[in-house]
């Protein structure tokens, strides 16, 4: 792609800094995030059900020590998926991302089946937190119309998505916001209660932890059911800690990706310490792993009445009679669950088109609107969300359930990839002689993070539903194991029909489209503004400042 010289471009209002006719990308999406949007998108959009109401289970089956040290090492492990990831996605923000990267860096086998991969996992999410936000709405009253909430639901999920990109960026600010404002509720609540400023003036402190005790015995007796009870505090972990697969799939939408998607890969590491490690530890502080409302709504599939109550913060804050405080951590849920089915419908859209530039999806699905929206894309992702209308023939929480084990699975194996295709990397850039310290990011502890990466993943997934086979259920098997025997169907059969070969990394293009990132990030004739003064501008009512090419 040719890149001309232009030159500046003014007007008599004289906030424009940056260079005209200068593309954005290689193909027809618009950079059009700012900073605050992409750092709130990073720190809330991957935060949903799970960290507030399925983390119950995990503590239920393992108790209290084996829910933090499952969350804690879950987060480190994904700590190191993270590092390679960001080293990638800022030196190539890329359309469809870490999937395109895996075709281009490793083999087209590989970037076809974890680009459908991905996208089944994205886009069954949304009616999981559909479903999700039904079974909280219960916390009020039963006789809401659960249909009336899923089509609720689909229909703003159109609008928010079909608008252009900044409508998406702008709604996500906003609701990203709400649902770090609720954690911190949250753990304001466990920090206070259990120092005794509650109703009954119960220091409570870590009286759980020692009676009924730190380890809960799952599925066995003894110490085999304490370790069992570990492991599925660890699964519980594997659904629940997500987060860098979204920043990269936002990368090729972002302003001054180089900066502001450094940044926000940055803040993943402290966000899995404050939200999901503190979260896990505060989860096990307020209320006991045999709570009888736990038990009764996760153990035995309850219903009814108070059913949003399986979140455990809402058990506590009824146990203690703590008033108020449970309707407004409620409802702030209610926005962090819709918030969460918004961004899978985003990151879904982007899949897709990723895919179709790769010719790995068909090709009218590459047609954008004006506005950079891939709209046939955003139809057919549409689609999914019709599967919210199942839990209206059963109870929601065994919808959950099944969703959960389908998923969760496809979410590792995307991991998995995202360190393979950084090992071929890393390992094309030692070959051919490029300096990775020359990069905007350089990952730490290379290549070993990666290898640390690989192996503790593929060791998760491959014991994910060991639970089947004790004793053995074909039912338990495939719900379990669907992605894990779908993804190696969908690699060798791209292979066996295109007869793709694996890379040689002494040959991968290292290039690829950066020389039009680095021509577009050249038009910004300003600094680059950071996240508190934007915030500052956006509550004091400045004028915005342009910060990108005109169109």
């Amino acid at each position: 792609m040719a890149i001309s010289p232009t030159d500046e471009k003014d007007t008599s209002s004289g906030n424009v800094d940056v260079q005209a006719g200068i593309s954005d990308n290689a193909d027809q999406l618009q950079r059009r995030l700012d900073n605050r949007q992409i750092q709130l998108i990073a720190i809330g959009g991957s935060i949903g059900t799970a960290l507030f109401v399925s983390i119950g289970t995990g503590l239920m089956q393992g108790g209290p020590g084996s829910l933090f040290i499952a969350y804690s090492l879950y987060a480190c492990l994904l700590g190191t998926v993270n590092n390679c990831m960001a080293e990638m996605a800022t030196l190539h923000p890329v359309s469809g991302g870490f999937i395109r990267m895996a075709g281009k860096w490793v083999d087209e086998a590989l970037g076809f089946m974890v680009g459908w991969n991905f996208f089944l996992y994205e886009a069954l999410l949304i009616p999981y937190e559909i479903t999700a936000l039904n079974l909280v709405l219960t916390f009020w009253r039963d006789d809401i119309p659960a249909a009336a909430v899923c089509a609720a639901c689909i229909v703003l999920y159109g609008l928010l998505n079909v608008l252009a990109v900044r409508a998406y960026g702008e709604a996500e600010f906003w609701l990203s916001g709400g649902k770090v404002i609720l954690i911190f509720i949250l753990f304001f609540f466990t920090l206070f209660t259990m120092a005794g400023a509650n109703p009954q003036h119960d220091a409570y402190g870590f009286r759980y932890w020692s009676n009924p005790g730190s380890f809960a015995e799952y599925r066995s007796t003894g110490s085999l059911g304490r370790w069992e009870g570990f492991l599925a505090a660890l699964w519980s972990a594997s659904f629940t800690v997500v987060g860098p697969e979204y920043i990269a799939m936002v990368a090729a939408e972002a302003k001054r990706p180089s900066k502001f998607i450094k940044t926000a890969f940055k803040t993943v590491y402290w966000r899995f310490g404050m939200f999901f490690m503190l979260g896990a530890l505060c989860v096990g502080i307020v209320i006991p792993y045999n709570d009888p409302t736990l038990l009764r709504i996760l153990g035995s599939g309850g219903s009814g009445s108070g059913t949003a109550a399986a979140s455990p913060y809402v058990i506590a804050m009824n146990n203690l009679g703590v008033k108020g405080l449970p309707h407004l951590t409620n409802a702030l849920m209610l926005t962090s669950i819709f918030s969460a089915g918004n961004t899978y419908t985003y990151c879904a859209t982007r899949n897709l088109y990723g895919l179709a530039l790769e010719g790995r999806a068909p090709k009218f699905l590459r047609h954008c609107t004006k506005n950079g929206v891939p709209v046939f894309c955003f139809a057919v992702v549409m689609i999914f969300p019709f599967l919210s209308f199942l839990s209206l023939g059963s109870s929601s929480g065994e919808v959950l359930t099944w969703l959960v084990n389908l998923i969760t699975a496809g979410g590792i194996i995307d991991y998995i990839t995202m360190c393979i295709t950084y090992l071929f990397f890393y390992y094309g850039c030692k070959a051919q002689g490029v300096d990775r310290r020359s990069f905007p990011y350089t990952g730490w502890g290379q290549p070993y993070c990666g290898w640390i990466g690989l192996c503790g993943m593929t060791l998760v997934v491959f014991t994910y539903g060991y639970s089947s086979f004790k004793p053995w259920s074909v039912q338990n098997f495939f719900i379990y194991y669907t992605m894990v025997i779908l993804a190696p169907v969908l690699f060798f059969g791209w292979k066996l029909i295109h007869r793709t070969k694996v890379l040689n990394p002494r040959t991968i293009d290292l290039v690829w489209e950066r020389p039009i990132v680095e021509a577009y990030e050249s038009t910004f004739t300003k600094p680059p503004v950071g996240f508190w003064t934007e915030l500052l501008h956006l509550f004091t009512f400045r004028k915005k400042q342009k910060d990108g090419p005109e169109h």
